[in-house]
Parts: C-alpha cells; structure tokens; sequence
C-alpha cells in the first residue's frame, strides 16, 4: 500500500489556502490599484476641461474652427487624452480627433446640455462631456460641447509597474513560505515520527521493558502523549505476561482436579446405567400405549379430513348462493328504478288527461259554434252581432285549447327528457337549472296531491357534463322519501335544494324541514332494506340507490345529517367529466 506522509500533506493543504489566499488579495489590490488610478486620470480630464474650457468656447463662439481644430491637435497629442469630440450649439461636429465613444442619441442630446461622465466597458473607453458655455454682458450662453476621452490602455500603462512588483512580491513571498514550512514539519513532525516507527519495529516480546521509549525532548507535545500511550501498553503488556503465567499454572492444578472427578464420574455412570435399564422398560411398555393412541388419533384425522371436505363443499355452494344473491339484488334496484319510473308515467299519464279533456270539450264547443254560424249562413240569418258573438267564441275557444295543449306538451317534454335519461347510462353536457325544473315538472303531479313546496337555489349559468339520469333518479327519490318519511303528520313541508360549482365540482345541498331521523337511523341509512315503513310497503333501497348512483355513477361522495325533528340533509359532490 502506497505510504502518504501526514506532513505532505498538511503542507500541501496549508500551502494551498495560503496561495488562494495571496492570488485574492493580490487580485483586490490591483482592482483597488487600477480604480484608483482611474479617478486620478479623471480627475486630470476635469483640470483640462477647466484649462481648454474659456479658449475653446471663444474659438465655437466666433466660429474659428481653424482655432478649435489648433486646440484640439494639441489635446490630442496629451498621452492622456485618446479622443476629442467637438459640436457646436446644433451638436454638428466641429472637430473629431481620435477615439470615438459610440452614445445613443438621447445621451448625446444630454451631453449638450450638461456635465457628463461617460464611459464604455466594451470599448475600453471613457471621460468626461461638457457644455461650452460663452458668458456676455451677464448672460450665459451653451455655444457647443465637447467631449475627453481616455482608454483602459492608459489605466494599465502606470499601474503596470505597480502590478509587476504587486505579483513579484507575492512570489518571493509564497517561495519563502514554502521554504519555511518545509523546514518547519520537517524538523517539527517528520523526523519525530520516523524516530517513534524505528523504535516501534525493535520492540522484543520476551523482554518488553527494553522496548520503552525514552524521549530527550522536555517539551510537551502530542508525540510525547503518543510515547506515553505506547509505555502504557507495554506495562500492560508486561502485566498481562505475569497474569497468563498464573492462569497456566492455575490451569494445571486444575486439570489433576479434573482427572480426579473423572474417576468419580465413571462410578457414577456405572449407577446410572443399571438405573437406565428399568427405565428403558417402562418406556416400552409406554411406547405400547403411545402406538394406541396414535391410531385412534390417525382415525380421528379421517373424520375430521371427511368433515373439511363437507365444509369445502358447502362453501362453495354459499359463494354461488352469494352470486346469486348479488344478481338479485343488482335485478332488485333495477325494478326499483322502473318501478319509480312506471309510478311517475301513471301520475304523469293521469295529470295529461286533465288538459287533454278541456281541449276535447273546447274542441266540441268550436265544433258548435262554427256548426250554428254556418247554418245562420245558410239560412241568410247572418248579422254583425252573430259574428261578433262567433269571433268572441271562438277566440275564447281557442284560447283554452292552446293553453291546455301546450301544458299537456310540456308535461310530456319533461316527463320524456327524464325518463330518457333514467332508461339509459348516456352522459351529455346539461344546464343544472333547466334540467331541475325539468325534473320538478315531471313529478308535479305528486307534488300537486300536497301542499308541500320545493325551493331550489342555483345559478342558472351553471353547466355541467355528466350522466343526466342518475341526476334525475337522485332528485326523484330524494323528494319522494321526504315526502314520504319526512311529511307524516306536516301539512306545508319545505324542501330546498342549493346548487354550487367549485373548481369544477357541483355541489347539491339537499335539506327538508320534516321529522328527520335519530343517530341510529342515520347509521343504517344508505344501508340496503333498511326502511322504517316495512309495513306500508317501503322496499329500504331508495337511499341505497342514491349513493350507488353518487359514488359508482358519477364518482362522488355522499354524506347525511339529521337530528329529530329538525329535518334531515344530505350534502352531495361529484366532478364534471370533462375534467376528471
């Protein structure tokens, strides 16, 4: 295995954060350095501007550009000045020598009208751009500007020096540190440990006490408590060769003992064994017995193997009465479903008579009417009064046959639409409103034997895309059992339905004021055959057959809540298809 030196590396990682701590530093330093020679050139521009500023403004003023061109050459030809830019009052150039900062043309329309730095990170360039201002008889006037321009180059050129000593330095630095360093683990760790492993390979078992580390360094350091830990060891080296030569010798003694109780033993077992022998008989005689019992147990396995194959059987036979039971219960709430709709097409059929007999009568009375006006014709007995007569008849005829025909019409529309949809699993896109009153004018003929009254609050905006029979199915059978479990002994029941979407969940809140139920009713209510009306012939699948339609039809939830006398509520939710 590769040996890798401690002090190696310690060196390398102290070494390390000390090189990064010096380029950093040394890093700042020349940033430091080149910002603040840059403020010295920029403050060397601004005592220019001050310089050039009253003869340049002079020249602009009485247009010698001949002058203006002089002075700018001679600008020019300062190391520090890399470019000037001269403009008149309409910021057309006048003069142009050197570097050019490019500016948009906002900045240079607010060059002209005051003091401005200015300065470009992907040119290398920047400076200062001032108005040339002309004062006469006490007014000022701004007669052009003018812009000094330095580069970068101009920055690195005087701190150059500076960086080369700033980077030497560092180097000798580092070098020296490195010298030290070296010298210092080698001196301080290196040959310490090497002595230490030296004195560790000559140590001699037989004699450990000649093994001892001896340390001439007085000082008081961790390889001292290291010399100390391994003198340690070695006295408990030299304490645990004293222990073992005891226990050898106590070993010994102990083995004479052992070949004593051996001779013991063998008188011992010589007992036994004659003891063993009359044991060794009863246990034959026990064997016997133990043979008879193990047939009468084999033939009382038999029984019980015929007995799990009778139960086998007969468990199969319940899983199949179990399937049929299901079957009929599934052919149950169908009959149940048809037979609500077949009691809603007899009340249905019966409250279309009504109308349909007015407009049969109405019908008969026009028959008449018409019947006597055309005999009055034929007997030339026709007068203004008989046709005012005939017209005033007739309209009131009329009248009352497409008022009952049309309700006739409209109770066979909505008693058509949900019975459609109750007869089939189709789901489309309906308006909950439309679709409730549809539902409520289906079953008006029920509502119309009592004086009860339905309350329904719902947005009539509100669309959603579902099953619309099972919809229907659930209103029908809840209004019917309020009716019929919640109205007793109340003449004028309540019952409210509140309509709600949230974030595309409808949400029916269904509540009667009527007699409601107890706590433990409540727990069997959605329970199949569970009624209270037995004996008027209630069949207990009304509530079932909401939650199957809630929670398998149209993947929602259902929950109940009631207290005697205080009515009974159900809270219903379920997604619109077209999102889940």
């Amino acid at each position: 295995m590769k040996i890798t030196s401690i002090s190696r590396k310690l060196l390398t990682r102290v070494l390390s954060v000390y090189f990064i701590l010096t380029i950093s530093v040394t890093g700042v330093q020349i940033i430091a350095e080149y910002f603040n020679t840059k403020s010295h050139i920029n403050s060397e521009l601004l005592t220019l501007q001050k310089t050039i500023s009253g003869s340049l403004t002079r020249a602009v003023w009485e247009l010698n550009t001949k002058q203006a061109v002089d002075i700018s050459e001679g600008l020019i030809a300062i190391p520090l000045i890399k470019g000037i830019t001269v403009t008149d009052e309409a910021n057309d150039i006048i003069t142009q020598l050197g570097e050019v900062l490019t500016l948009p043309a906002q900045t240079s329309q607010e060059a002209y009208s005051e003091h401005q730095s200015i300065s470009s990170l992907s040119e290398g360039l920047f400076g200062h751009s001032f108005p040339l201002i002309f004062e006469f008889s006490g007014r000022t006037t701004t007669v052009g500007t003018v812009t000094l321009l330095s580069s970068n180059d101009v920055i690195f050129s005087r701190i150059e020096v500076g960086i080369y000593f700033l980077i030497g330095n560092a180097i000798v630095k580092t070098a020296f540190l490195v010298f030290l360093f070296s010298l210092a683990f080698t001196k301080l760790l290196t040959e310490p440990l090497q002595e230490l492993t030296d004195q560790m390979k000559q140590l001699d078992l037989h004699d450990p006490e000649a093994s001892k580390f001896h340390s001439m360094n007085n000082e008081r350091d961790e390889l001292n408590i290291l010399e100390d830990a391994y003198n340690n060891l070695i006295d408990e080296l030299i304490e645990f060769k004293d222990k073992l030569a005891l226990s050898q010798r106590e070993t010994n003694s102990a083995n004479d003992k052992l070949d004593e109780q051996n001779l013991l033993l063998e008188q011992e077992v010589a007992k036994k064994t004659s003891t063993l022998s009359s044991t060794l008989l009863r246990m034959e005689v026990q064997q016997k017995e133990m043979l008879k019992q193990q047939h009468q147990l084999e033939a009382e396995n038999s029984r019980r193997r015929k007995t799990e194959s009778t139960l086998i059987t007969t468990n199969k036979d319940l899983k199949s009465s179990i399937i049929e039971l299901s079957k009929a219960q599934d052919r149950l709430l169908e009959a149940e479903k048809m037979s609500s709709l077949g009691q809603l097409s007899a009340e249905v059929s019966h409250e279309i008579n009504t109308p349909i007999g007015i407009s049969i009568t109405s019908t008969s009375y026009l028959s008449d009417v018409i019947n006597k006006l055309q005999q009055d014709i034929n007997e030339k007995k026709l007068s203004k009064r008989t046709i005012d007569s005939f017209i005033v008849n007739a309209q009131q005829s009329i009248d009352l046959l497409l008022n009952n025909l049309q309700r006739a019409a409209e109770l066979i529309t909505s008693f058509k639409q949900v019975a459609v949809d109750q007869t089939n699993d189709k789901v489309r896109l309906i308006n909950v409103a439309k679709y409730l009153d549809e539902i409520i004018q289906s079953i008006h003929p029920k509502l119309k034997k009592t004086t009860h009254c339905i309350k329904v609050h719902c947005d009539p905006h509100i669309e959603i895309y579902t099953h619309p029979g099972a919809i229907a199915q659930i209103i029908i059978n809840l209004i019917i059992n309020s009716i019929a479990h919640g109205f007793p002994n109340i003449n004028r029941g309540e019952m409210t339905i509140d309509i709600s979407m949230v974030q595309q969940r409808l949400i029916i809140l269904y509540s009667d004021n009527g007699v409601g139920v107890n706590e433990q009713q409540l727990e069997k209510l959605f329970d199949p055959f569970y009624t209270t009306q037995a004996n008027k012939g209630g069949t207990g699948l009304g509530t079932h057959i909401i939650k199957n339609l809630i929670v398998d039809t149209l993947n929602g939830s259902i929950d109940a809540s009631s207290k005697e006398n205080e009515g009974l509520s159900y809270s219903m939710t379920f997604p619109d298809m077209r999102y889940s």
